[in-house]
């Protein structure tokens, strides 16, 4: 399945209108209208045209081609960990990211009635953050790919029995009534969105604010080999908000690492962490430095 429920079709093609007459500033995001990457393009950018994508890829492929000036990506959860295979996507996209945006998440139970249900359709995401109110009313959660995407899903099925799991714009949007608010396990319930764009911000541009820069790297096999590369940060200072590993090819004998510092190349204390690194590394690619939105007030 690779298109909208019917019920989005409409709003899908206004939005890739508006979109398709000023590219520059649209912002692709994954999902139907109303979902929670729609909410996040609008807080990022309010004055921009957002542009629904079924799929990452193609929200990438948007940027790329031209169609979008931008993509906003959600990379990972508060309470449900990595979001999208951002770490294969990037590199494999050649955009850079050139922001980031934190969103609080909050979710509804909704429906053609008021229930009981027997499921509930949502993003696998949006599922994981609820297990706890679907377990304990017995409704199955059923994958989808997208939230409001399974919204107007349940509409177009027009069966009393299914629910979706969705912001509550998406309600008002497809038609729904809502049964419950805030069905998240979490009151804290956050994600953070990755913003990417042909063109990486010159480092220069961020003096005197905070800034991450995110990169991948893979280091020697050798012993001690990632001890020796997370000191090169150690030693000069440089804060590391993020690292995670990842498997590149099918052998499983080598580790890619996907990581945030604090800083930008320019930084005395971060040019030599980097120059450091790519002597106990096989390969660093930079993926872009932008400014944090955890230091805006």
């Amino acid at each position: 399945m690779q298109s909208f429920p019917a019920p989005a079709l409409e709003l899908v093609e206004k939005m890739r209108a508006a979109a398709a007459a000023d590219p520059a500033r649209a912002v692709a995001f994954q999902g139907a209208p109303g979902a929670n990457s729609h909410r996040a393009a609008l807080e990022y950018a309010p004055e921009c045209l957002p542009l629904p994508c079924f799929s990452f890829e193609d929200a990438l492929d948007a940027v790329k081609s031209g169609a979008a000036g931008a993509a906003i990506i959600p990379i990972e959860n508060s309470q449900h960990g990595r979001v999208a295979d951002i770490h294969f996507l990037l590199p494999e996209s050649g955009l850079s990211i050139v922001g980031e945006h934190f969103l609080a998440i909050h979710h509804a139970l909704m429906g053609l009635g008021q229930g009981p249900f027997q499921a509930a359709y949502s993003h696998p995401q949006a599922l994981g953050q609820s297990r706890h109110f679907l377990r304990t009313r017995g409704i199955v959660p059923m994958a989808y790919a997208d939230t409001a995407g399974a919204a107007a899903f349940v509409k177009e099925t027009g069966d009393p029995t299914l629910a979706a799991i969705a912001p509550a714009i998406a309600a008002d949007l497809y038609g729904l009534a809502i049964v419950a608010d805030r069905v998240e396990d979490a009151a804290d319930n956050t994600t953070r969105f990755v913003v990417l764009a042909r063109e990486p911000l010159d480092p220069a541009t961020l003096a005197g604010k905070q800034a991450i820069t995110t990169f991948i790297f893979e280091v020697n096999n050798v012993p001690a080999a990632l001890y020796k590369a997370l000191g090169c940060f150690a030693t000069n200072g440089v804060n590391m908000t993020k690292l995670e590993s990842y498997q590149k090819g099918a052998s499983f004998a080598a580790t890619m690492f996907y990581c945030d510092i604090v800083g930008a190349p320019g930084e005395p204390g971060v040019d030599r962490a980097l120059e450091e690194l790519a002597f106990h590394a096989k390969e660093v690619r930079m993926l872009g430095t932008y400014r944090s939105a955890r230091s805006r007030g």
